[in-house]
């Protein structure tokens, strides 16, 4: 019985590792494709609501208690985190920048876990310091010679966005948390009901018109890109290492670089093709040496 579990287990983590790494690699790109009608606090706060309330309705359809008011307060923080300040910041800052520039910057996510992992007692290790110094000279090529140069304030809102999402992630793991999928459900809708508060008020709109290339980059970002890739990122996160499940970093830049290519026409320059690949030696260090010094 014990070797069953433990293979089911098995493939439930390679499922989601999938999930994780291809879906959330193309939500760039449909960002990118939401925030041409609708405003992007907005679109966040819709896309995180509805498939917040979809996942909470049918968990409780299915026999999941209520969460408690300290498990509530545990997902609202991580909803804040996360969905909110995370995903939000990243959709405000796609107006200015391309959805691969955006990917590359937020895959600097492993080497912030690293860091605020040391806060509940995981030692850096030389290996995780090499690999941090290595992923931020990849993100000062990126400011200083790709697309971000001159955009101080999108570059320092991408960091931000790595940084409180990896924050979230890790302190999520100490939190009261909802127990299987009413987790992710009861995060994504308070991390909706944050944007759409946020986005009253900045005063934005219910857009006039909508493409329907919008709503289908709606569509995806709440089917696949929330219920399915979201809620398979917090099952890692219970079942794996912080930085193992946020290994999809690897492979997110890459995705996003070839769906923005190849859907969007988005040019990708030399330099943000070495800046690549910097991040990602400064990920696979602080990874790899993860593998030693669990958090």
């Amino acid at each position: 019985m014990n070797s069953f579990l433990y293979k089911r287990q098995t493939i439930f983590i390679i499922v989601a590792l999938f999930c994780t790494y291809f879906i959330w690699g193309s939500t760039y790109l449909a960002i990118k494709f939401g925030i041409e009608s609708f405003p992007p606090f907005l679109m966040g706060g819709l896309r995180f609501t509805v498939a917040g309330i979809l996942l909470y309705v049918a968990m409780r359809f299915l026999g999941a208690p209520n969460p408690t008011k300290q498990e509530w307060l545990g997902a609202t923080a991580v909803g804040i985190l996360l969905p909110a300040l995370g995903n939000g910041t990243v959709c405000y800052v796609q107006q200015t920048v391309s959805s691969s520039v955006a990917a590359l910057a937020i895959a600097t996510a492993p080497i912030w876990m690293a860091i605020f992992s040391s806060f509940w007692g995981h030692k850096i290790t030389k290996q995780e310091w090499l690999g941090i110094a290595v992923g931020f000279v990849g993100i000062a090529m990126l400011n200083f010679g790709g697309s971000l140069h001159g955009q101080l304030l999108s570059a320092l809102l991408l960091i931000f966005a790595a940084a409180t999402w990896s924050f979230g992630s890790v302190w999520g793991k100490y939190l009261n948390m909802p127990a299987g999928l009413m987790a992710p459900a009861c995060q994504m809708l308070m991390g909706g009901i944050a944007l759409l508060i946020f986005s009253a008020l900045q005063g934005e709109q219910y857009p006039s018109a909508i493409s329907l290339k919008s709503w289908g980059a709606m569509l995806f970002l709440i089917v696949l890109g929330s219920l399915v890739a979201y809620s398979a990122y917090q099952y890692l996160l219970k079942t794996v290492r912080p930085l193992v499940a946020s290994s999809n970093t690897f492979v997110n830049p890459i995705v996003a670089f070839a769906v923005g290519i190849w859907l969007a026409n988005e040019k990708v320059t030399h330099n943000e093709y070495i800046a690549l690949a910097v991040i990602l030696v400064g990920v696979f260090l602080v990874l790899s040496a993860e593998n030693k010094n669990s958090v």
